[in-house]
């Protein structure tokens, strides 16, 4: 059997950083893991191929190669995955189809022929039964969540890896929180399913027997989800093999804002090589975190837990929503406030969105709240899929003024230097070496932001500062300003005078 991993083309979005990798010539962020995993999963005498279409461009004579094109896909993907369809049917190609796109609305998918939903470890392996009998069947689901022991090592060899900014590893499955608008829980349970501590081992053997040296994604929900695990096991056996190896990886990860309040836990994250961790703010709007069930977030001091956390050596990304039923005009300027204020450099700011099968999305079904437009997994987009409480003109435009506002050169260098007063990375040796592109990246970041781009005044200040106050940090500097022309090339469309790519 002949099988051709296909995965669809993300649209430049804000977290594509379609726009930074160009400073180091990087082709994508990161690689498709679920595929790589699935790859692992098919007999080993069947001959395997991949195609990244973030890497390269999906040509005919791949897909005439294969006896079934297999494809995996986020609901953000979807216009990529139609493309790829309508290309398979015209010339007669099988297609297999999973991932969490398909497995959300599978009936919006008639042209598949055969459809593995929810976690392949189950459907997947029911699948290949069937074929092996010749008797496949077109839908193969599960309601039931499988321990992670059985799920292998991802074929890292399918890939070339110098295509990618950083690798990425899965621990668990799983968040033990339930917001409303949230579709992990839908997808994988509130019981979060960890691997083992030599499991887990074993895959970072993986990647660093392939040669790989720099960030790994680890791609949890809630990477804290059992935090007694975490600390008994994982960490423990994490730390002493990069100790072994130097550290030859830095980590980056998802966790609830709770991660805060576990001192233990941070200072072994730090320990471990954790640099950087996404959390979801959402807002700071009591009424609205009540209303979206993110109780975890409510009675305590958001700022204070995220300086905390950055005092620990790990810079916080946050997730902001508006939208919310109890959001109240006042809301757009009292999230800009916070964001500056909280020196989250790396902000997410969203209209809310209602996926398919959500709490939110079965409330607002009920109370016919629902828009026929389709969930387009992109919530910088505008495409917002339900009726709001407030004003959609005043809603549309306060988010705007958020979102140009915090990437204005001026705001965002502030934001970068009040995130340094409080960060306190650990000092560790590392055989991490310095790569060309990152020399070629200062160097083009100087050309186009000091000299080019509108608010180079500001970039100046931002190194200048850094050099005098925070000499340690000024690899960070030139990272941060890299990521602020990326933001600002996404939000152009809403401000004119915000477009990196304007120059004056």
């Amino acid at each position: 059997m002949k099988v051709l991993f296909v995965y669809p083309q993300y649209p430049e979005s804000f977290w594509s950083f379609k726009h930074a990798l160009k400073f180091i010539g990087i082709k994508a962020a990161h690689p498709p893991l679920g595929l790589l995993t699935v790859a692992a999963m098919l007999p080993e005498d069947w001959e395997k191929r991949l195609v990244d279409m973030n890497v390269r461009k999906l040509r005919e004579e791949d897909l005439l190669w294969a006896d079934y094109v297999l494809i995996s896909a986020m609901s953000i993907q979807q216009n990529s995955v139609r493309e790829v369809l309508n290309r398979c049917r015209q010339l007669g190609v099988k297609v297999i189809a999973g991932g969490p796109l398909f497995t959300s609305e599978p009936e919006k998918f008639p042209e598949v022929d055969h459809l593995i939903l929810n976690e392949a470890e189950i459907t997947l392996q029911a699948f290949l039964e069937d074929l092996e009998k010749g008797c496949p069947k077109r839908i193969y689901t599960t309601e039931e969540l499988p321990p992670l022991d059985r799920t292998p090592v991802p074929l890292w060899e399918l890939i070339n890896m110098k295509d990618y900014s950083t690798m990425s590893v899965q621990l668990s499955r799983g968040c033990p929180y339930d917001c409303e608008f949230c579709d992990i829980t839908t997808l994988f349970g509130r019981k979060p399913r960890l691997k083992s501590a030599p499991q887990f081992i074993k895959e970072l053997d993986a990647l660093y027997e392939h040669g790989w040296r720099g960030g790994v994604f680890i791609v949890d929900d809630n990477f804290i989800g059992n935090k007694v695990l975490l600390k008994k096991e994982i960490l423990p056996s994490l730390i002493t093999w990069m100790e072994k190896r130097k550290n030859p990886f830095w980590f980056i990860t998802e966790a609830s804002i709770n991660l805060a309040d576990d001192e233990e836990l941070m200072l072994m994250m730090q320990k471990a090589g954790f640099t950087s961790v996404f959390i979801g703010i959402e807002t700071p709007s009591e009424e609205s975190l009540k209303e979206c069930n993110k109780f975890n977030n409510v009675n305590r001091d958001l700022i204070a837990s995220v300086k905390k956390i950055q005092r620990y050596g790990m810079q916080v990304s946050g997730g902001f929503i508006v939208g919310f039923d109890s959001d109240t005009p006042s809301i757009f300027e009292r999230q800009i406030s916070f964001i500056q204020q909280s020196g989250i450099v790396t902000a997410m700011v969203g209209l809310l969105h209602a996926p398919v099968g959500t709490k939110l999305f079965k409330r607002l079904k009920r109370e016919n709240r629902l828009l026929p437009t389709d969930f387009t997994g992109n919530n910088t987009d505008l495409a917002i899929n339900f009726i709001p409480k407030m004003d959609l003109k005043k809603l549309i435009e306060g988010y705007q003024k958020i979102v140009t506002t915090i990437y204005d050169p001026a705001r965002y260098y502030e934001r970068i230097m009040e995130f340094f007063k409080e960060f306190r990375p650990a000092r560790k040796k590392s055989i991490t070496m310095l790569r060309f592109c990152y020399v070629k990246a200062l160097f083009r970041a100087m050309v186009i932001l000091g000299f080019l781009e509108k608010g180079r005044r500001h970039y100046w200040k931002l190194l200048l500062n850094t050099l005098v106050k925070y000499p340690r940090f000024f690899p960070e500097a030139v990272t941060f300003a890299i990521y602020g022309h990326h933001f600002r090339k996404i939000f152009s469309k809403y401000q004119p005078h915000l477009e990196g790519g304007k120059y004056g």
